[in-house]
């Protein structure tokens, strides 16, 4: 059997052709075991470079490394099985020059194992996602909110308000020309939203855009109520499990401090069982 009659998995191609079809499922994963939990219900799997913030405790994004990248990437792959995998291109390692970003994008996916990977930038931007799908590296696009830019940005702000709607949707028509085959959107206006979705050949996932996008994303622990750091206006949250883990490590401290566990039932006998 041929590698290629294996594939089970979606691929990029296929997320490209959910465009007007059907509501693309995308969520943040950074973990083997969230991997699996999430790989039956989504679309696409991101391995977000919101890992910085989320899983070790920076203040933005801007100090994840490629090492980082690769290694979450790792993990992802491991557990998601039919899921698209993306995996984020952090601040630095493809900026420079469209060979810059081939090397890490090819390092990425030779590594990972992932399907396609994700930067950040609208039309100057361009050329580097050109660059990088001609050479066989599916490329999803970021514009409105670009978290690395957030120094340029003052702050983590709606962007594509008033006279710089013009500008955004000059951007998503900059890297579909490009060969992106999705572009998410961030903190985006609605109505822009709207307007780009229905401009646009590909698919936009929104994330604090509009309902009306191709598809949605959220950061995994802050739908789930896993990071409490802060909570921005576009999350929903579904669950409280840092409440509830928080609750079950008080119960076990109590009851280690209290001698009631380890029980009779979680102890092993001296006796050999025959």
């Amino acid at each position: 059997m041929s590698a290629a009659a294996k594939i089970s998995r979606k691929m990029p191609s296929d997320i490209a052709a959910m465009k007007g079809q059907s509501r693309i499922v995308c969520l943040t994963a950074y973990t083997t075991p969230m991997a699996r939990i999430m790989d039956p219900h989504c679309d696409l799997v991101l391995v977000g470079d919101s890992l910085g913030m989320v899983v070790h405790g920076l203040e933005s994004t801007l100090g994840v490394t490629l090492e980082m990248m690769i290694l979450h990437g790792q993990a992802v792959a491991r557990g998601a099985q039919a899921a698209c995998i993306v995996v984020d291109m952090p601040f630095g390692s493809y900026e420079e020059s469209p060979a810059q970003a081939f090397r890490n994008a090819a390092r990425i996916m030779a590594e990972t194992g992932a399907q396609a990977v994700k930067l950040e930038g609208g039309a100057h931007m361009a050329d580097t996602i050109r660059f990088l799908v001609q050479r066989g590296i599916p490329v999803v696009a970021h514009i409105g909110l670009t978290p690395q830019s957030v120094n340029v940005f003052g702050g983590y702000k709606v962007q594509g308000r008033g006279d710089a709607a013009a500008r955004l949707m000059a951007d998503a028509v900059a890297v579909d020309e490009a060969g992106a085959f999705a572009v998410t959107l961030e903190k985006v206006p609605q109505g822009l939203a709207d307007r780009i979705t229905a401009e646009i050949s590909v698919p936009t996932i929104g994330i604090g855009a509009s309902v009306n996008c191709d598809g949605q994303v959220l950061v995994v622990d802050d739908m789930l109520g896993l990071f409490t750091a802060f909570k921005p206006k576009f999350v929903k949250r579904y669950a409280q499990l840092g409440d509830a883990a928080g609750q079950a490590v008080a119960a076990y401290a109590e009851e280690v401090r209290a001698r009631r566990f380890p029980a009779p039932e979680h102890m092993f006998s001296d006796e050999v069982k025959k």
